[in-house]
């Protein structure tokens, strides 16, 4: 045979190993389809396929993100609400991420948007905004039974913002407001018992001693700033008017 005869002979066999050259990711997995049969799931790294016989779709195996775009729902105290919400998953099993379902990133968006949408139905508008973590663990349970068999791990699934209507908004302002007020008079009158209850002691103490009364008006005029412009009335202690009836009283014996 001729070099005129090999040489393309081994030019075609050239290209024909090269166009089967497969250059796997690390955090890829190939999945091989042989004369449209499942054949193998190839490891990352330099693969070969079979040109033309083989086929191989590639799988990303790291968390990906879908959002779940801002829907209205109407909860179980029939308040309508704006909820947009993010799902993050990780396939787990290519073959069956591949063989079991046509577009699973799509399919998992639109489960997790129905699930989204039953859970919250099903939930009054105080349970919603106070607990909305358990709400998301409650649709994260919901959806991973139904993706576990398209070889998917849903990892997470957050609910990101939550619109209310506005006269709702209002509602609630005013209903934080009352609520503050109503905390500022326990708080005040709480200081005003305290207060009432230091000042019941100090009367007491200063009644018990001697010219206490006395020493402790004394010291009040010495703290107050003299102002020509002002008039300062001062009221005579206890002890000097019961010492003054007392005068009287033994005058009129006498």
């Amino acid at each position: 045979m001729g070099i005129e005869i090999v040489l393309p002979i081994l030019i075609l066999l050239a290209l024909f190993a090269i166009m089967g050259i497969r250059v796997i990711n690390q955090y890829e997995r190939g999945v091989i389809l042989f004369l449209g049969k499942y054949y193998a799931t190839y490891q990352p790294g330099l693969n070969w396929i079979f040109p033309g016989i083989m086929v191989m779709y590639i799988v990303d195996l790291r968390i990906t993100t879908v959002d779940i775009p801002q829907q209205e729902v109407i909860t179980k105290d029939n308040v309508p609400v704006g909820i947009n919400a993010v799902v993050y998953f990780q396939v787990e099993k290519a073959e069956d991420a591949i063989l079991k379902i046509k577009d699973y990133t799509y399919a998992i968006a639109q489960y997790a948007q129905a699930a989204l949408r039953d859970v919250i139905g099903g939930v009054e508008l105080d349970t919603l905004l106070t607990e909305r973590d358990k709400i998301a663990d409650e649709i994260k349970k919901i959806v991973d039974e139904a993706t576990i068999a398209w070889g998917v791990n849903v990892t997470d699934i957050k609910i990101q913002d939550i619109e209310l209507p506005a006269d709702m908004k209002r509602v609630m302002a005013k209903q934080a407001e009352a609520e503050r007020e109503r905390r500022a008079v326990i708080i005040r009158a709480s200081g005003e018992l305290s207060a009432s209850e230091d000042l019941k002691a100090a009367a007491r103490n200063l009644s018990s001693e001697p010219g206490g009364m006395s020493l402790r008006t004394l010291k009040t005029i010495e703290s107050i700033n003299p102002d020509p412009s002002k008039t300062v009335i001062f009221a005579l202690p206890v002890e000097f008017m019961e010492g003054f009836k007392s005068l009287s009283e033994f005058l009129r014996k006498k």
